[in-house]
């Protein structure tokens, strides 16, 4: 039941990243068109583009979590023996899950001030709503981050 859940949820990340990067591509050739051929284009396309490259990111570095496939300095754990690689791994992977809960909750904090402020980022789409990916993605990866130590410490 889990496994089919995270399943499901790794199908809908990778299926959103990819929108979303191809929407940001196409609608970001279709202003420099519109633009350069037309003197023209939509007002609304640059904020959704840089919304799109928000979400690109936060996604992008959901999939690296899950995948444990992200930025990492691994020299100590290269040199130990194996189960104190292990043990610098879990300790890593723990500060890393700190970290990434508090940029969650601080950024669930600035989602709920934009919400208050009710700012528009554009096309009458709230600010909030372009923001609501900090808060899932960090959560999200500080629980990958968790279980890829507990996991970690198994393999």
């Amino acid at each position: 039941m889990i496994a089919k859940a995270l399943r499901v949820l790794h199908l809908f990340e990778n299926l959103t990243l990819a929108f979303s990067f191809l929407t940001m591509l196409v609608l970001a050739v279709m202003q420099i068109a519109l633009r350069n051929f037309f003197d023209g284009g939509f007002l609304w396309a640059e904020s959704f583009v840089r919304v799109l490259v928000l979400w690109i990111a936060i996604l992008g570095a959901l999939v690296a979590t899950r995948e444990n496939n992200h930025i990492s300095i691994d020299v100590m754990a290269r040199f130990l023996p194996e189960i104190w690689g292990k043990i610098v791994s879990f300790v890593i992977n723990l500060i890393a899950a700190a970290i990434c809960i508090t940029v969650a909750f601080y950024a669930l904090e600035f989602v709920g001030y934009e919400y208050q402020d009710g700012t528009i980022a554009f096309a009458n789409v709230p600010t909030w709503i372009c923001q609501s990916i900090l808060p899932i993605g960090f959560g999200l990866m500080g629980v990958r981050f968790f279980m890829n130590g507990i996991k970690g410490l198994f393999d």
